[in-house]
C-alpha cells in the first residue's frame, strides 16, 4: 500500500526536514495551480513521469514555468530514445500517486528505486521549493536542500540537470 500524506510528513519529520502545508481545492494542470495558489513563495513544480524505449523510468521536477522539448529531452537526461509518458497504472504502481498528483514526494513509494530523479537546475536554485503532498489537495513548502535530503533518503541519487530549452545541454 503506497505512503499516505500522513506517512510522508511523519519520515519528514524523522529526517529533522521541516516543512508547510496548505490546503487547496484539487488542482491538476500548472495552469489552475497558478489561479488558485496565492502567496505560497518559493518555486513551482511541474512534474513529468517519463519512460524511454528501454522501459528506464525517469521522474522530472522542473519549475513550472519551464519550456521542456519532450522530442530532444532524452539527449539531456541520458534516456535510450525519445520519452513517453508513463501510464497511470505504471505511475501508481512506482510512485503511488494518480495523474495531477505526480510529485517528488511520491519517490517515498518507489522501492526499490526504480524511477530516475532529474531536478531541473533553475528550480534547485530556488530556496523553497513546491511539491503536492502525494496528493494533490494541498501544496507542501521545503527548502531545496531539504528536497535533497528526502530524495537521497529514499535510496535516489537526484541529477541536477538544466531541463529548460532555453538552457544548454550538458555534456554527457
Amino acid at each position: 500500500m503506497p505512503a499516505t500524506q500522513e506517512d510522508l510528513m511523519r519520515f519528514l519529520d524523522g529526517l529533522g526536514i521541516a516543512v508547510t502545508t496548505v490546503s487547496h481545492p484539487p488542482l491538476f494542470t500548472v495552469g489552475q495551480s497558478q489561479a488558485l495558489r496565492g502567496e505560497i513563495p518559493g518555486g513551482h513544480t511541474k512534474n513529468l513521469f517519463l519512460k524511454d524505449k528501454k522501459d528506464q523510468v525517469f521522474l522530472l521536477v522542473a519549475g513550472e514555468d519551464a519550456h521542456i522539448d519532450l522530442k530532444h529531452l532524452h539527449h539531456r537526461i541520458g534516456a535510450s530514445g525519445r520519452l513517453s509518458f508513463g501510464k497511470p497504472e505504471l505511475l501508481q504502481e512506482l510512485l503511488g500517486v494518480a495523474p495531477g498528483a505526480v510529485t517528488a514526494f511520491g519517490l517515498i513509494n518507489d522501492v526499490p528505486p526504480r524511477v530516475q530523479v532529474v531536478l531541473d537546475a533553475a528550480l534547485m536554485q530556488e530556496e523553497i521549493v513546491n511539491c503536492h503532498p502525494l496528493v494533490n489537495t494541498a501544496t507542501t513548502s521545503i527548502a531545496s536542500a531539504g528536497l535533497l535530503a528526502f530524495i537521497r533518503a529514499t535510496g535516489h541519487e537526484p541529477r541536477i540537470v538544466p531541463l529548460d530549452d532555453d538552457a544548454p545541454a550538458p555534456e554527457l
